[in-house]
C-alpha cells in the first residue's frame, strides 16, 4: 500500500529556508560538519554539549530528509554511524557565515553568547 504523500506548502521562500536551517540547532549542526567534514554522533554531542541525544538524533534526521547531510552506517561491534555534510548543505554555510556575521556587527542584539561561532573560524 503507498503512503499518501501531502504536498508541503509555504508562503514564500524564506519560509522554506526557515523551515529546514531554522532552530536552534540545525545551524550549529551544520556549521560543525562544515568544520570537520564527517562527524560521528559522539563527537556532535560532544561539540554541542547541551542537546538531548533524541533531539539530535531527530535534528539529524530532518537535515537527512532535506539531503543537507548524509548519514553512513558501519556494521562495525559496535555500530559506528557518521555524518557528512553534502554539496546542499556545503551552498548553506556561506547564509551561516553572514548570519553570524550580521549578529556580531549588531552586537548580538544584547544577547550573551554561549558558542561563539564566529571566533572560532576566524
Amino acid at each position: 500500500m503507498e503512503k499518501d504523500i501531502k504536498s508541503k506548502k509555504a508562503i514564500c521562500e524564506i519560509e522554506v529556508a526557515i523551515s529546514v536551517i531554522g532552530g536552534k540547532w540545525k545551524p550549529l549542526i551544520l556549521w560543525h560538519l562544515g568544520e570537520y567534514e564527517t562527524v560521528r554522533f559522539s563527537k556532535l554531542q560532544h561539540l554541542i554539549p547541551d542537546i538531548t541525544h533524541r533531539i539530535l538524533t531527530k535534528q539529524l534526521r530532518e537535515l537527512e530528509d532535506c539531503k543537507l547531510i548524509q548519514r553512513t552506517v558501519y556494521p562495525d561491534v559496535p555500530v559506528r554511524v557518521e555524518y557528512k555534510i553534502t554539496r546542499r548543505g556545503k551552498d548553506v554555510l556561506p547564509i551561516l557565515d553572514m548570519m553570524c556575521d550580521w549578529a556580531s556587527k549588531n552586537d548580538y542584539f544584547g544577547y550573551d553568547i554561549k558558542y561563539n561561532l564566529c571566533e572560532e573560524s576566524n
